[in-house]
C-alpha cells in the first residue's frame, strides 16, 4: 500500500485512468467488430457508413495514448482493404490480358 500522500494520489490517479482507457478500448472494439461484420455480411451500405465514423474513433483513440499510432495506421489500413472489397487485377491502370499474362492464362 501507498505511505506518502502523493503515492496516494497516484493510485488513485492510475485507478482512474485505467477505467477510462478501459472504456475508451472497450468501444473501440465493439466499432471495429461491427465494422467487420458489415464487411462479412456483405453490406457495403452499412460498411461505407461505419468506415469514417470507425477511423475517427481510431485516431482519436491513438491521440489519447489508448492505441499506439503505428498499431492505428495499421488496423485502419486494414479495415480500410477489407470494405474495399477483394483486389481486382483488371482495375489496375492499363491492365489488358497482354500487360497481365496471368489473366489470360488457362487454368491448369
Amino acid at each position: 500500500m501507498a505511505h506518502s500522500r502523493s503515492a496516494r494520489k497516484r493510485v488513485r490517479q492510475n485507478e482512474t485512468r485505467r477505467l477510462r482507457n478501459r472504456h475508451h478500448r472497450s468501444s473501440l472494439r465493439t466499432a471495429i467488430r461491427r465494422l467487420r461484420e458489415a464487411v462479412a455480411a456483405g453490406d457495403a451500405a452499412a460498411a461505407n457508413e461505419r468506415l469514417p465514423q470507425t477511423i475517427a474513433l481510431i485516431d482519436r483513440m491513438a491521440g489519447r495514448g489508448v492505441l499506439h499510432k503505428n498499431a492505428a495506421a495499421r488496423t485502419k489500413s486494414r479495415l480500410s482493404t477489407s470494405s474495399a472489397g477483394p483486389p481486382d487485377p483488371a482495375r489496375r491502370a492499363g491492365a489488358t490480358p497482354e500487360s497481365l499474362p496471368f489473366l489470360s492464362r488457362p487454368a491448369p
